[in-house]
């Protein structure tokens, strides 16, 4: 059985506008979110709390990087709902009076996107920014997160386990030096653990491969993605019907889970942003970049 973790209570309210009109004296905190159309959105709901929670006198908002996901979602809702872009989010607090913010990204590797990201804030002015780095960012942090991942890795003589990552299909993206690295890592302390990955480095073969050669009959998916969302559900789980990494091991007689989270009244696949050293790290990074700030 996968394990399951129950968060419960209500997440922060909607912030807006100073209703004064005076100047923030602290700085803003902008959330970036690639975005996701499936149930783990509400992954973002659970992590507004908990940033409202330890960031205490600050602004905390949120942006989204997809425009196809905010082409989506945006349709039907009123102006004060729909989904911001980067440049949409920072116009609004430099015109709620802000000076300062912290652009914050949910990514997990400092790869494109987050390149993307640092190109977009620094071309927008009049607000003195900082951006904080990547989950993994750091090495301490990817040993902070593997610690607190491993304690639901299946033991050896059970099976295996296979942490899921998205990847990238550019050979010259920084990330793949994470992934290596991270790569590395398990083999040297975590034999029975893999790197799976939906494009990279790592050929999603090869790593169903291992997992099929590997002593025991259980396999567990551990995602390594902040929002456990379309690629876990259906990629890897095979929510939609089609062919998936699940299908593939079970056909083989491999006996399949991932790690679950119950949030309110819904049980999703628990993404990284469930896990609190994976907050703990984004919330050091905002930190970080305020003192630099």
């Amino acid at each position: 059985m996968s394990p399951r973790t129950t968060v419960r209570g209500p997440v922060c309210p909607v912030r807006g506008a100073r209703p004064d009109g005076r100047e923030p004296t602290a700085p803003a905190v902008l959330i970036v979110a690639f975005g996701t159309t499936t149930r783990a959105s509400l992954t973002f709901s659970f992590l507004d709390r908990e940033l409202c929670r330890r960031l205490p006198g600050h602004e905390i908002r949120w942006a989204y990087a997809s425009d196809r996901i905010r082409k989506k979602l945006n349709t039907g809702r009123s102006p004060e709902t729909r989904l911001r872009s980067v440049p949409e989010a920072l116009a609004e607090l430099q015109a709620d009076g802000f000076t300062r913010a912290v652009v914050q990204p949910l990514y997990v590797v400092p790869g494109e996107m987050y390149d993307r990201l640092l190109a977009t804030v620094a071309g927008f002015p009049g607000l003195r920014t900082e951006v904080g780095g990547t989950l993994l960012h750091r090495w301490k942090s990817l040993h902070r997160l593997l610690g607190a991942l491993s304690h639901d890795f299946l033991p050896p003589d059970e099976g295996c386990n296979v942490l899921v990552a998205h990847g990238t299909p550019s050979t010259a993206s920084g990330a793949n030096a994470v992934y290596l690295g991270l790569e590395r890592t398990l083999a040297r302390h975590h034999p029975n653990t893999y790197l799976g990955m939906v494009e990279g480095v790592v050929p999603p073969d090869d790593t169903l491969t291992a997992a099929l050669v590997h002593p025991g009959e259980r396999v567990r998916f551990i995602p390594l993605m902040v929002v456990a969302g379309d690629h876990v559900m259906n990629d890897v789980m095979g929510e939609n019907g089609k062919g998936s990494w699940r299908s593939e091991l079970e056909a083989a007689g491999k006996r399949v889970d991932v790690p679950t989270v119950r949030f309110g009244d819904s049980e999703l696949y628990r993404g990284l942003g469930f896990v609190p050293e994976a907050v703990a790290v984004f919330v050091d990074e905002i930190q970080t970049a305020m003192d630099r700030l």
